[in-house]
């Protein structure tokens, strides 16, 4: 009895852990972007449909939702939506504060992005962004990039680069403090202070999720992003979470990278890395860079994490207002995006049976709207070709 105290007492702390704490995703072979988080509570069913929560978002948004609709509709995919609108330009913000709750009741979102103006009254400079993930505790954006076989970006074609870089590569970003913390004011007149906020706490939060999502998914290396040369204090504290974190994952190596290095080996010799996990700022250059490294904003789907619920969205925070009402907005990352959501559900087979389509459509019949390589189709067109290899597979799995 006395030695099963003292295993408790050793076992408390670890088993305290903010990353470990309910983990209980399995150890399979996961394949591209079917990454549920295991320690998330999985969502609300009710008559044997989830209800999630979705969130249009301002400019192609609301758009890529119809897409959505449409596509898991044909999958017959058990999922009730929450529709929730938030008007970013209204002056009181409206609907944010419901899309919240919202959020917080169904435990699961779809979310398109809101748009955030440069500059700004005090009143309405801080980001809705920053405000949705603050309130939610949504703490750790994660995002993988992975070079598809004959796909890049229109952009990279014409500029001499016809084929994208191999690379699998997971971006976790911290997502609650930081230089997003809000914290600015101007001290004398001409003179602005910005404060960015690390702390233990919340870093070591980050590494413990960032070691265990290596684990579950059998990555092998994890680099942490800094700039501890100079802000040797914030990053220093950062870098230094992250490697205490790391001798409990020995099967993990680990090492840590000045940022500016970083971007400049993303660039050159992507494949050294495999999960890169950094404070707030730089995951949003570093994702940016990896979205146009594997073909664009259009490709990628992402996903942030809470305690209590989880997001998902594109990995690049762009409204497109320019492509808004042409159709011409690429559908596939937040198709990709509802693949996860799928996936954290639990419906895997729904899940596969999209995600099937979407990349057959993309890859092999190269139905593609114009921001990719060779691309000439309308995002309706896109998503037809995406509805019809999917109706063609539904028989076979009810058969």
């Amino acid at each position: 009895m006395a030695g099963l105290r003292c295993l408790c007492r050793m076992m408390g702390p670890l088993l305290r852990s903010p990353g470990l704490r309910g983990l209980s995703a399995g150890w399979a072979n996961i394949p591209w972007g079917q990454e549920p988080e295991g320690h998330l509570p999985v969502g609300k069913l009710y008559g044997g449909r989830f209800t999630v929560t979705q969130i249009p978002g301002d400019g192609v948004g609301p758009e890529l939702m119809g897409h959505v609709e449409r596509v898991l509709s044909a999958a017959r995919a058990p999922v009730e939506f929450e529709v929730v609108r938030v008007d970013s330009g209204s002056p009181e913000r409206r609907g944010i504060q419901a899309a919240i709750q919202a959020v917080s009741r169904n435990g699961v979102a779809l979310k398109g992005n809101f748009e955030t103006a440069v500059g700004g009254t005090p009143r309405h400079r801080r980001s809705l962004n920053v405000l949705f993930r603050n309130e939610l505790g949504l703490f750790a954006s994660v995002n993988r990039y992975r070079s598809l076989d004959g796909v890049c970006s229109a952009a990279a074609v014409r500029a001499g680069r016809p084929r994208a870089p191999d690379m699998d590569v997971v971006v976790i970003r911290e997502t609650t403090e930081g230089e997003y913390a809000h914290l600015e004011h101007e001290s004398v007149p001409g003179v602005v202070e910005s404060l960015k906020i690390i702390t233990r706490r919340r870093s070591l939060r980050l590494a413990e999720f960032a070691f265990s999502y290596a684990r579950r998914h059998r990555r092998r290396k994890l680099t942490a992003v800094h700039k501890a040369n100079i802000m040797k204090l914030a990053d220093g504290l950062f870098v230094e979470c992250c490697r205490q974190v790391s001798e409990g994952y020995p099967e993990v190596e680990f090492d840590a990278v000045i940022v500016d290095n970083a971007t400049m080996q993303l660039v050159s010799r992507p494949g050294q890395f495999d999960v890169l996990v950094m404070p707030n700022l730089y995951g949003v250059v570093i994702n940016n860079i990896c979205a146009g490294l594997v073909g664009g904003p259009g490709l990628v789907p992402g996903a942030s994490y809470g305690r209590r619920c989880a997001v998902f969205q594109t990995a690049i925070r762009n409204t497109a207002p320019r492509l808004a009402g042409r159709d011409t907005a690429n559908p596939v990352a937040m198709l990709l995006a509802s693949c996860l959501m799928l996936d954290h559900l639990r419906l895997g087979d729904h899940a596969q049976l999209v995600r099937r389509a979407v990349l057959r459509t993309l890859t092999a019949e190269r139905v593609r709207t114009p921001d990719i390589a060779n691309g000439r189709a309308s995002s309706t067109e896109v998503v037809d070709h995406v509805v019809r290899l999917i109706e063609e597979d539904v028989p076979s799995r009810s058969g």
